[in-house]
């Protein structure tokens, strides 16, 4: 008998397969938005969600505020 692979189910851990603009429209929907607020609505792990969204800082596309131990996070030029 085989093993399923639980690594199906557990989603992509670097949250590639899910595109910027489905994270910018997380970030907007629950702006300004907590890292979990995001990984929640995308379904990745708040991990994955918080490795994209320093990428999309990166890019200029999204920016982060630093509010007691956590992030908030807004769309740029969003007003």
């Amino acid at each position: 008998m085989r093993e399923q692979s639980e690594a199906g189910h557990m989603g992509d851990p670097s949250g590639e397969r899910y595109s910027d603009e489905v994270y910018i429209d997380a970030v907007r929907e629950h702006e300004p938005a907590a890292t979990s607020e995001v990984a929640e609505a995308v379904g990745v792990a708040r991990q994955s969600a918080d490795y994209r969204l320093r990428q999309l800082q990166d890019d200029g596309k999204v920016e982060s505020k630093k509010i007691g131990n956590s992030l908030a996070w807004s769309v740029v030029g969003d007003e």
